[in-house]
């Protein structure tokens, strides 16, 4: 029987999404956090580290974290916004069709304001159906002023080994490379792993593939402009607290982005941004 039903993943509530193929999903409440999926008859395509951290402040070291409206240390805002480690609200959870459906609402409060005096709502919808997951982030204007904002949908994608694994389609990109401090152009159409890498590539193309031994992963992306690919290589990981010194090897981050250029919200507008995969 399909099912979408509210749980506990990790002592955290969360909504678990099964599509009648059983194609299933978890996400948490908190941070509106995307932490499994796992395609019909697959296995776990999502990294999440076994010593993430969880609950009230916390960031989750893997899965989809959302960013908002800040990325990274871009600004004057906590990084990566201030969405992620917060308590999101369920709005739906469905079955329709094929497919498992939920959406998360966050919308501003007086702890918002303190930092970012905008009124919002940011919603994910979640979709999951046979071998495919779509992640959609909406953000609505819902104050009296215009705001610019940055969003992003970082994604850690699982990894056999990432030293062996190809992310293609990036040839032509323009990019910034966090690690040198430099800016330049992907000549090649396969970017590999061989040790840390964090940059931004700007106006990416609507579709990238991700290949292994034996895998082939589909990234599509919709009203995101840039990517960021990023793995803290093994002197990286040795200096996070969340993330096992090994486990660089088994995570790649591609993220759906708009880092370049914010964008901007009228009073009563909405932006939304999608980042899809088929494996």
């Amino acid at each position: 029987m399909s099912d979408i039903r509210l749980t506990e993943f990790r002592g955290q509530p969360a909504v678990r999404l099964r599509a009648p193929d059983g194609a299933q999903a978890t996400v948490l409440l908190h941070g509106g956090h995307l932490v499994s999926w796992m395609p019909a008859g697959g296995e776990e395509q999502l990294y999440l580290s076994p010593t993430a951290r969880y609950g009230v402040g916390a960031s989750v070291r893997g899965g989809v974290p959302v960013i908002f409206p800040q990325f990274n240390e871009r600004g004057p805002l906590p990084r990566h916004g201030l969405v992620r480690t917060r308590s999101w609200t369920p709005v739906q959870s469905v079955v329709r069709g094929e497919h498992a459906i939920a959406t998360l609402r966050f919308t501003d409060d007086m702890a918002t304001r303190t930092h970012w005096p905008h009124g919002f709502t940011a919603e994910l919808t979640v979709s999951v159906a046979g071998r495919d997951l779509d992640i959609e982030l909406c953000i609505t204007n819902t104050g009296e002023t215009p705001f610019d904002f940055h969003a992003a949908l970082h994604t850690y994608l699982r990894c056999q080994n990432v030293e062996k694994a190809q992310l293609e389609g990036l040839q032509g990109c323009h990019y910034e490379d966090a690690l040198l401090g430099v800016e330049g152009d992907q000549w090649g159409d396969v970017t590999a792993v061989i040790g840390a890498i964090d940059r931004v590539y700007h106006q990416a193309p609507r579709q990238l593939i991700l290949r292994e031994l034996g895998r082939k992963l589909l990234i599509s992306l919709s009203d995101f402009e840039d990517v960021v690919v990023w793995n803290p290589g093994p002197e990286g990981a040795s200096k996070l607290t969340d993330l096992p010194a090994e486990d660089w090897r088994h995570m790649l981050c591609v993220e759906a982005a708009c880092v370049r250029e914010p964008i901007t919200l009228v009073p009563g507008d909405e932006w939304a941004g999608r980042q899809s995969f088929t494996c």
